[in-house]
C-alpha cells in the first residue's frame, strides 16, 4: 500500500511539475516531465484555464486537502482585508498539520496529518485530533509526552527530517529536541515554502 501511495505521489508530482514528497524528488529530477508514455512529448501551450486549474491543483496537493476544503478557505480569504491569494496561503499554513510538518515533527504532510489524527499532538496542552484545526499566534504545538518515546518522533527530534524540509520559517519558534513549536505570529505569504502562483488560484475561483 505504501508503495502504491508513493507511486501515486510521484505521478501527481510529475503531472503538477513539483515534487510533493522527499521520495518524489529523486524521481522528479530524473523525469521532470508529465506522466505516461507521451509525457516527454507533451509540450503544447496550455490554455489560460488549464494553467489556472493546474495552479489550484498544486496548492491543494501541497496541503493534501479536498476541493471542498480549499473552496472554504478561499471564501474565508476573500472576506479578509488582505490580498485574497496571500490570505489563502496564510490561512492554509495555520492548519495544525501544516504547523506539525514545518516544525520538523513529520517528513510529509501525510505523516503530519496522521500524527494529528492518531492523537499524538497537543495544542496548549490539550489533545487535538483535527488536522484542519487553526493554530493561533501564541499557541504551542507539542508531541504528546507519551508519544515522544515512539521511534518516528525520536527520529524527528534528532533532526532527521531537516535535510528534506525547507528552512524553518520565521513565524515558528521550534525546540526540536522537545518536539515543541510555537506559532509566533501569522505567517506572511512570502515566507511560506509552497510553490504556487496564488493569483492564478484566485482567478480560477473567480471565473
Amino acid at each position: 500500500m505504501a508503495v502504491s501511495r508513493t507511486r501515486r505521489q510521484v505521478r501527481l508530482s510529475r503531472a503538477l511539475g513539483i515534487p510533493l514528497t522527499p521520495k518524489a524528488v529523486k524521481y522528479f529530477e530524473k523525469r521532470p516531465y508529465g506522466p505516461g508514455e507521451h509525457g516527454r512529448a507533451r509540450r503544447r501551450t496550455e490554455s489560460d484555464y488549464a494553467v489556472r486549474l493546474k495552479e489550484k491543483q498544486r496548492l491543494r496537493a501541497q496541503y493534501g486537502i479536498r476541493e471542498a476544503q480549499l473552496v472554504r478557505y478561499f471564501e474565508e480569504a476573500r472576506r479578509e482585508q488582505f490580498l485574497t491569494g496571500e490570505s489563502l496561503v496564510e490561512l492554509l499554513e495555520m492548519r495544525l498539520d501544516a504547523v506539525v510538518l514545518r516544525s520538523g515533527f513529520a517528513r510529509t504532510i501525510a505523516q503530519a496529518r496522521q500524527a494529528v489524527v492518531h492523537r499524538h499532538i497537543l495544542v496548549d496542552g490539550k489533545l487535538v485530533d483535527r488536522p484542519s484545526f487553526r493554530v493561533k499566534p501564541g499557541q504551542v504545538v507539542q508531541v504528546k509526552p507519551k508519544s515522544q518515546a515512539m521511534v518516528p518522533f525520536q527520529v524527528a527530534a534528532a533532526g532527521a527530517h531537516r535535510d528534506v524540509l525547507p528552512n524553518l520559517p520565521a513565524y515558528l519558534d521550534v525546540e526540536l529536541t522537545k518536539l515543541r513549536a510555537e506559532l509566533v505570529r501569522r505567517p506572511k505569504r512570502a515566507e511560506v515554502p509552497v510553490t504556487c502562483n496564488e493569483q492564478f488560484v484566485v482567478e480560477y475561483y473567480s471565473r
